[in-house]
């Protein structure tokens, strides 16, 4: 592929990440996808044959785009609180570079949520991993009895709530977007905070 031709995907993909988050994949249209990166629809189906063509291309960008770093933490040999802190500071300055993401993942779980947990599988995630130190820890004394479901599920609700929910909260809190940055900041810190406090075993 050209230079040229390499640029124009670019732009298509571009401007279609940004239709399917605001429109979803259902309200989302190929001539407005078109015409939001400046081109037309002909040229549009020849780069994408279809809606759910360009859909699937954007979909695995976001996914090595979110996932592979914080996977590759998850798997690796670090200690269930090293992880949840390496997590949640990782999950939370990707989602401050790529705004949008939250929202496109958000919209692809109530759609089609089979093709996400089949991409996830895709990028190396063992959930067993995850239920098995666990386990061990809860038998070294190092924290109390929690299903590995349970944890994951909190550790992300906390990452990627305040993205989806960013226009109420900076609304109900009166932020602009310096004081929001400097939120972001903060949870980066109390999220592992919150998580390991509510776990780790007392002495």
């Amino acid at each position: 592929m050209t230079g040229i031709d390499s640029n124009t995907e670019q732009i298509i993909m571009k401007a279609a990440r940004r239709v399917f988050t605001n429109k979803g994949f259902d309200g989302a249209r190929m001539q407005e996808i078109a015409d939001v990166a400046g081109i037309n629809k002909a040229l549009l189906h020849y780069y994408f044959r279809s809606k759910d063509k360009l859909f699937e291309a954007i979909f695995k960008e976001v996914l090595n785009t979110v996932f592979p770093k914080i996977i590759a933490v998850l798997m690796s040999p670090l200690t269930l609180f090293e992880k949840i802190e390496k997590v949640s500071f990782n999950y939370i300055e990707m989602l401050k570079q790529n705004p949008d993401l939250a929202i496109f993942v958000f919209h692809e779980i109530s759609r089609n949520p089979e093709r996400l947990v089949g991409n996830f599988k895709n990028v190396g995630a063992d959930f067993k991993i995850i239920q098995t130190q666990i386990t061990k820890e809860v038998e070294a004394g190092i924290i109390v009895p929690i299903k590995a479901e349970h944890l994951i599920a909190n550790l992300i609700s906390l990452c990627v709530f305040p993205f989806i929910a960013r226009p109420v909260l900076m609304g109900m809190a009166g932020m602009d977007q310096a004081e929001y940055d400097r939120f972001l900041e903060e949870r980066k810190q109390i999220i592992p905070h919150t998580l390991i406090t509510a776990i780790k075993k007392q002495k």
